[in-house]
């Protein structure tokens, strides 16, 4: 809190890096020109000159990106002056791989690719705690800010009875490839793709629930938060109704547990829209202890369950990389991370999107093969779930039909070492 006030009395400037340019940093540096104090000293890119343009469509000038260090090469940066590193490639194996280097060379990270935050989080804070760094979630994705309001309501003595997001879900968005993504959101290829930049393989991750379970799997991981039973289940639901129906199941709600995650629908199974939608925003809800406090929720207009002991809160919107500057600002200012992963609660296990046949090559999140359940991290151990995190590339060595979980028993993995240990340390918590 109060970051502003104490940016007002740093001298220095914060330098910072990015390690990719794609659309989440292209809205960072749309926000560049008007932040204070933050210098962008270099963007790690393989296609340099693609990174110059985003820079130019973002609104940076030439005298301003001609000052900023283009490279491809991760390893060349750490002889720079650079306090804070931003992991934005979407790629959870390259995404862990670039975090622990950025650790073990004593610089704080912040992580856009929670991708990689889900796949082997646990692990990169533990490893960050050990090198006396920051390695934090991104403030504007919706884990962070979901993290945000649970702080607020245990900081004030509430109990979190669930925590999520919204979106638009559809049973039937599960089977959604990049080839069919942008007539879902009511766009063509030519608008989505060439206009405006957005690639189709991770916008169809945020359609057909991959995102979601990542999403919900870092939450349930940086807060301590349980799992559905079986993943997540997207209720269409209106803001004014979370705090009567995302409550347990014994009090009349949804929920399995008291303390879990969950995504609500901005469609119902007719995909219709349904009245007072969250489908950008995120909320919470929380359980007074007491009665003076129930009456608390009623005389001041709070929306509540029919006991009166649920209420909930929500924001509307998430602005995504418009708002990263808190996350550098909190790692500057503060030394403190923009919620981190504290635990390994939760896991993402890949599901047949069709059937599967021996020597194919799976695709990994949003793509052709494989679509992302949120599991517990205990049933992936005893299951032998393949992550989500891990399809990209890997072979098939089994026939898996679709709508099957997948095991690491039916591919051919070749990982590099530093993944297998990760993993390894993870499970060996459990």
């Amino acid at each position: 809190m109060y970051l502003f006030s104490k940016l007002q009395d740093l001298k220095k400037p914060i330098r910072v890096a990015f390690i990719g340019c794609g659309k989440f940093v292209s809205m960072f540096l749309a926000q560049y020109n008007q932040l204070d104090k933050i210098i962008i000293d270099t963007i790690v890119e393989l296609d340099t000159d693609r990174a110059k343009k985003n820079c130019a469509k973002s609104g940076l000038t030439k005298e301003t990106i001609d000052k900023i260090n283009f490279s491809n090469n991760l390893d060349s940066t750490f002889n720079r002056e650079i306090e804070i590193f931003i992991e934005a490639t979407g790629n959870p194996i390259i995404g862990t791989m670039h975090a622990i280097k950025i650790i073990e060379n004593k610089k704080n990270i912040i992580m856009v690719n929670v991708e990689a935050d889900v796949l082997c989080g646990k692990y990169l804070s533990d490893l960050a705690l050990k090198n006396n760094v920051v390695c934090s979630m991104a403030y504007g994705d919706q884990p962070s800010l979901i993290l945000e309001q649970i702080e607020w309501a245990k900081l004030n003595g509430f109990e979190v009875v669930c925590a999520g997001k919204g979106t638009k879900y559809h049973p039937t968005f599960e089977y959604s490839t990049p080839d069919t993504v942008w007539g879902h959101y009511g766009l063509t290829k030519e608008r989505a793709e060439n206009e405006s930049g957005m690639n189709p393989k991770m916008f169809n991750s945020f359609l057909c629930g991959d995102k979601s379970a990542i999403e919900m799997c870092a939450v349930s991981n940086a807060a301590d938060l349980k799992c559905p039973n079986n993943g997540l289940t997207f209720p269409p639901i209106g803001v004014y109704d979370i705090a009567k129906k995302l409550i347990p199941k014994s009090e009349g709600g949804l929920i399995d547990h008291s303390g879990q995650v969950e995504v609500i629908s901005s469609i119902d199974l007719d995909k219709n829209d349904i009245l007072n939608d969250l489908r950008w925003g995120v909320y919470i809800v929380i359980k007074a202890q007491n009665d003076y406090v129930k009456n608390c929720f009623k005389d001041y207009g709070m929306v509540t369950d029919s006991s009166g002991s649920y209420s909930a809160i929500w924001r509307p919107y998430h602005y995504i990389g418009l708002e990263l500057a808190q996350s550098i600002y909190s790692i500057s200012l503060d030394n403190k991370a923009t919620g981190y992963t504290k635990n390994f609660n939760a896991e993402v296990a890949s599901i047949a999107k069709k059937d599967l046949k021996v020597g194919e090559k799976l695709d990994g999140e949003g793509g052709y093969c494989a679509r992302g359940r949120l599991i517990s991290s205990s049933n992936s151990k005893k299951n032998k779930n393949l992550p989500l995190g891990l399809t990209d590339n890997s072979i098939m060595k089994k026939e898996v039909l679709k709508d099957e979980f997948i095991s690491i028993d039916d591919v051919e993995l070749n990982l590099q070492k530093e993944i297998i240990e990760a993993r390894e340390y993870q499970f060996n918590l459990i």
